[in-house]
């Protein structure tokens, strides 16, 4: 089984003081220390163990410059056969932009599954997955916790909310977005990290894409990144349920809201 994994390299912003830039359009990242997408890494897993049963080959592929190639070096050190690094220039991209880039790409493989994460920890978009799916024609599944590969389909667990879970069959080839907890991801050993430095990886302009000017022109775009307001805080409501609630009762009025 052939498998292309989408990846990611994001800023760690847990437990930092996270400062706009200038342009408030995105965030001081200079002091940030960057890691292999969380969702990515169980995607990047899901596909090494389905190899491992299977035969076949992973890719991975990310777009980004030269610093994002640190995540496909862990690629590799997992297990991954090959990477590739799409490098975009300074062009913005947003998640159709970047669908329509991975679709060009996994166009020049053979696969039988692409594997993504649910979404990234930066942006929280969950999109990319759904739309490369549309991009190459092919059926798809989101926020998948269980894969089974079968004679040209493969069976799907998915997480749906509620805590409710839906089992369904896709026909491959496929794209598949990867919840957390499906699998335990692995530990990058040292001996993985010098074999990894041996493996290839390859690197492709966007002009070496069939995409044209309009293929590569953004749909949205961020006017402004803000920090909500703060406020007081919780108020603590006591009593018996009939006081609590003529309370409730109350400041839903005082709020405006009309009942």
């Amino acid at each position: 089984m052939n498998i292309v994994v989408c990846v990611k390299r994001v800023p760690m912003t847990q437990e930092v003081d996270i400062e706009l830039d200038a342009s408030k359009r995105g965030v001081k990242a200079d002091m940030l220390a960057y890691v292999l997408n969380e969702w990515d890494n169980y995607a990047v897993e899901e596909a090494i163990q389905l190899k491992e049963k299977l035969d076949g080959t992973v890719v991975a592929v990310t777009i980004g410059s030269e610093d994002d190639e640190e995540v496909l070096r862990r690629c590799l050190a997992m297990g991954a056969d090959r990477a590739l690094r799409v490098d975009p220039g300074d062009r913005p991209m947003d998640s159709l932009v970047k669908s329509r880039i991975l679709a060009e790409v996994v166009k020049g493989l053979e696969y039988d599954l692409v594997l993504t994460g649910v979404q990234s920890d930066d942006t929280n978009g969950g999109m990319v997955a759904i739309l490369l799916a549309e991009q190459l024609d092919v059926a798809h599944a989101a926020v998948v916790t269980g894969v089974e590969p079968e004679d040209g389909s493969a069976k799907v667990q998915v997480e749906l909310e509620g805590g409710l879970e839906e089992v369904s069959k896709v026909q491959l080839p496929a794209v598949l977005s990867i919840q957390t907890g499906i699998n335990e991801p692995r530990y990058v050993s040292i001996m993985g990290i010098r074999k990894a430095a041996k493996k290839e990886l390859n690197v492709v302009s966007l002009a070496d894409l069939n995409l044209s000017e309009d293929d590569l022109a953004p749909m949205t775009s961020v006017e402004e990144y803000y920090f909500p307001p703060e406020t007081e805080g919780a108020e603590i409501l006591e009593g018996d349920a009939a006081s609590i609630a003529e309370k409730i009762l109350k400041i839903i009025k005082e709020k405006g809201v009309s009942i």
